[in-house]
């Protein structure tokens, strides 16, 4: 065998795939076990091995060994000590792709390239680039041009051509994460959840507003009822309209409750005769105010008749 001079395997430079392959993220452990040298990428063309693979970096070098053992072994190690054969490429399983943008770098076009697998390595008469590499993801390996596509998405899944970056694919993968989605859900379901959510909140307030008209209403049934119980004067409505709105209707009621009718002092004075017969009466306001109280602690089915009489609602007690 033969030894040549150390060479540069691999670094993270951008590539004419529009990637770059982090050092850092390449698995080498696995080659390192069986470090072969191919020729062209080529199964079955093996030609030697790379000895003293090292990681340095950003970089992966190592010393090219020609076994000499084929006529192709020979004429390689020939070439490339003679300089006519003098790129190296490296074969990686691509294992994991990443949008970061602190990953990316200016005129990047494809994902970075965070987690691979080198499982060989090539001399190559023309590379894809001063960093030759050839690419494979999910056994399917990757040619320079449109197949590259097939397998590396564009960034954002936009065209390049409108110089768009990863902006848009990253607002697009973290607001279909806030509505419960997969993090690569389209266009479509996020506009659809969208709707789902705004048609939701309509509903919401729908419901607000309704229950904010049977609680006011509530309230100024409790207000007319305290008028007609003679607990307050007609002049004192608006005072406790509000006061229900603050406080509600429940207590508002127990307020009500603990209040005492108003009487009139003439009918202090008199002794308090009623004006007329209960059965005379045909609504609550009918009852004289001296008689509500009395007929609401005494006879609460009347007062509960004459009320919804008078209201049309039923009374609580």
């Amino acid at each position: 065998m033969s030894k040549t001079k150390r060479v540069r395997i691999s670094n993270e430079r951008l590539n004419s795939y529009g990637t770059r392959v982090l050092t850092s993220g390449m698995d080498v452990d696995q080659y390192n076990r069986n470090p072969v040298l191919l020729y062209m990428h080529e199964r079955g063309q093996v030609i030697g091995l790379v000895k003293d693979l090292k990681v340095e970096g950003d970089e992966i070098t190592g010393e090219l060994m020609f076994d000499e053992a084929t006529e192709l072994s020979q004429r390689c190690k020939k070439q490339w000590e003679f300089g006519s054969l003098k790129m190296v490429s490296v074969g990686i399983d691509i294992l994991e792709l990443s949008e970061d943008p602190k990953l990316l770098v200016v005129g990047q076009t494809c994902p970075t390239i965070s987690k691979s697998k080198l499982f060989e390595v090539s001399v190559v008469d023309i590379g894809a680039n001063d960093d030759a590499i050839v690419l494979q993801k999910d056994g399917k390996r990757l040619a320079l041009g449109k197949d590259a596509a097939d397998v590396l998405p564009l960034l954002g899944k936009t065209n390049i051509i409108n110089n768009q970056t990863p902006k848009k694919q990253m607002d697009q993968e973290k607001l279909a994460l806030e509505l419960g989605l997969p993090k690569d859900a389209d266009e479509a379901a996020i506009t659809a959840a969208l709707a789902k959510l705004k048609g939701s909140a309509q509903e919401s307030e729908t419901l607000r507003q309704e229950r904010d008209t049977l609680r006011a209403a509530r309230i100024e049934t409790l207000v007319n009822a305290a008028i007609a119980e003679k607990k307050i004067g007609e002049d004192k409505k608006q005072q406790f309209l509000d006061l229900g709105k603050k406080i509600g209707a429940e207590e508002l009621k127990q307020t009500f409750d603990a209040m005492s009718a108003q009487v009139k002092l003439s009918t202090l004075v008199s002794g308090g005769s009623p004006a007329g017969q209960s059965g005379e009466w045909k609504k609550l306001s009918d009852v004289p105010g001296e008689e509500l109280a009395k007929m609401r602690a005494e006879n609460p089915a009347q007062y509960k008749k004459l009320y919804k009489a008078e209201y049309g609602i039923d009374c609580e007690i």
